[in-house]
């Protein structure tokens, strides 16, 4: 039965990808993290360094939509269970919430698995006998690494971020 459940799953995931975002967001995976609209300071910032976009909800929100376009949102939202992995200090959510990332992000059956080099992978697969909050920390960085160099110039270029800041530039005339 391994090859046939594995198709099983793999054929339920990506009919979920095709599913539209506010079925996904039914389904748990949040559309976008709880913001305030960005200020037109802010998302200039955001020209100003990779840091400042991804240090602000808002900025994360949009560089998320920004990597959605390109089928690599899975980047941002490794990223982010990164993160919250961080903050966790209970040792069986730490294993629980490693597990899933695991699954989710660094197993080859997975659809939304993140590009990674294999020594990357070597260490994640050792971390994963006793996973701890910095399991994924070099993957963590491999991915940031990643967006900061391959999407983020192409974010600032891109319709998503030209209209944002358009649109508060005209608000901000009107005022």
């Amino acid at each position: 039965c391994l090859i046939p459940c594995s198709l099983t799953v793999r054929n339920q995931d990506e009919e979920r990808t095709r599913r539209t975002s506010h079925e996904l967001q039914a389904e748990g995976i949040p559309n976008c993290e709880e913001s305030p609209a960005p200020t037109l300071e802010e998302v200039n910032a955001w020209a100003q360094s990779f840091d400042k976009l991804m240090l602000t909800p808002a900025g994360r929100n949009a560089f998320r939509e920004f990597l959605r376009t390109e089928f690599s949102e899975e980047n941002m939202l490794f990223w982010m269970a990164c993160e919250e992995l961080k903050q966790e200090s209970n040792k069986s959510v730490i294993e629980e919430k490693a597990r899933l990332i695991y699954e989710d992000y660094i197993s080859i059956l997975s659809p939304k698995e993140v590009s990674l080099d294999s020594r990357v992978r070597e260490v994640i697969n050792r971390n994963m006998l006793e996973p701890s909050q910095h399991t994924f920390d070099d993957a963590q960085l491999q991915i940031y690494t990643l967006m900061h160099r391959d999407s983020y110039p192409r974010f600032m270029n891109s319709a998503i971020y030209k209209d944002l800041l358009r649109s508060l530039t005209e608000k901000s005339i009107e005022a």
